[in-house]
């Protein structure tokens, strides 16, 4: 998710990449692949699937715990970054033998998680409800051409072989709850749900154009009885209950087998 301070250049999240694994002499010490019959499970995206401020297991292992209960063995390599927006990480799934590269061609179930950050130069225009026309056209335009791009470099990665992509969607881009209530006017909180609304759309859209399922996580997040209950302080990272949430529905998204068949793509 975003706010001012979180705004990252796409050099400095590769920065940021680079920096975890620099104590390793080979992406090997970082990852390794699999044992043979065990499902693994990559998470891909920002500080949502990172479990910033949550203080808790954030939802991939959360989601790794459920589907290891359906009897199989699951590995979860989780390599959210915070900030992160999808131009950096169509960046780190193009960097040869990254973790991220290396990992995600392993993984026969990828979760991923972006596109709010795309519009964090835009937050304060958005939450003060002074965004007038459309002024996040160009990022927009920019995260649907990404997305495709990201869909289709996993697939090169997992050299078409059958791969489960669950694609969540946002219950909002910028702060909820209470927070959001306490900080911004009425008509900022309507444009952050109208752009959130639109993402989750794109993502959506992106996801139907593939052969990944589209998770909605709006929806569930909205219809809670209190919102906030599912965040952490800051307002904007879903707290112990809201990955938990989180988990549960990715879960529900996940096909029982896995699929067998290979994507039939470029």
């Amino acid at each position: 998710m975003i706010q001012t301070l979180r705004r990252l250049s796409v050099g400095l999240v590769v920065l940021i990449v680079v920096t975890v694994i620099s104590g390793a002499d080979t992406v090997s010490e970082v990852f390794s692949p699999p044992p043979a019959g065990q499902i693994h499970v990559v998470a891909l995206g920002d500080s949502v699937t990172s479990g910033s401020n949550c203080n808790c297991s954030a939802f991939p292992q959360m989601y790794g715990d459920l589907l290891q209960e359906r009897g199989s063995t699951v590995g979860v390599t989780n390599l959210g970054v915070g900030g992160l927006d999808s131009s950096g990480l169509l960046q780190t799934l193009n960097q040869p033998n990254s973790p991220t590269e290396v990992a995600t061609a392993a993984a026969n179930v990828v979760l991923l998680t972006i596109g709010a950050n795309d519009f964090g130069d835009h937050h304060d225009d958005v939450t003060s409800g002074q965004c007038t026309g459309d002024c996040v056209s160009d990022e927009f335009e920019q995260l649907t051409v990404n997305l495709d791009k990201i869909l289709t470099r996993i697939h090169a990665l997992r050299d078409n072989k059958p791969t489960t992509i669950l694609m969540t969607g946002y219950w909002n881009v910028f702060e909820d709850g209470d927070v959001a209530a306490r900080q911004y006017p009425a008509s900022g909180r309507v444009a952050s749900d109208q752009l959130t609304l639109r993402t989750n759309g794109a993502i959506n859209d992106a996801a139907a154009a593939d052969d990944a399922t589209y998770v909605d996580i709006y929806t569930p997040f909205k219809d809670s009885s209190n919102i906030t209950s599912l965040l952490a302080a800051d307002g904007d990272h879903p707290n112990a209950a809201g990955h938990a949430l989180i988990a549960s529905v990715l879960l529900s998204a996940t096909p029982n087998p896995l699929p067998t068949s290979s994507h039939q793509g470029g």
